[in-house]
C-alpha cells in the first residue's frame, strides 16, 4: 500500500520546494503541480502529486496522526 503524505510548501526554487510535514522540513519536486508558498501538498515518493485545501491537508493529518497512536 502506498500513500501520500500532506505538507506546507514554506518555499520554492524552481522545480522543487521545502515543504514542512508537522516540523520536519524536506525537499521535494515539483515537477508534477503548480504550487507556491503557503499551499498546501500531497507528497508521495519525493514528489508533490496534487495541491490540496488547508482544510483537507489538516483533515488527513489528524487521521494519520491517529492511525499512528493506534486510536
Amino acid at each position: 500500500m502506498c500513500i501520500a503524505i500532506p505538507g506546507k510548501v514554506i518555499e520554492t526554487e524552481e522545480n522543487t520546494a521545502k515543504v514542512d510535514f508537522k516540523g520536519n522540513a524536506m525537499k521535494v519536486n515539483l515537477g508534477l503541480v503548480d504550487a507556491k508558498a503557503g499551499d498546501y501538498v500531497l507528497v508521495h515518493a519525493g514528489c508533490a502529486i496534487e495541491v490540496i485545501r488547508k482544510d483537507q491537508a489538516e483533515e488527513l493529518m489528524e487521521i494519520l496522526s491517529e492511525l499512528e497512536s493506534g486510536i
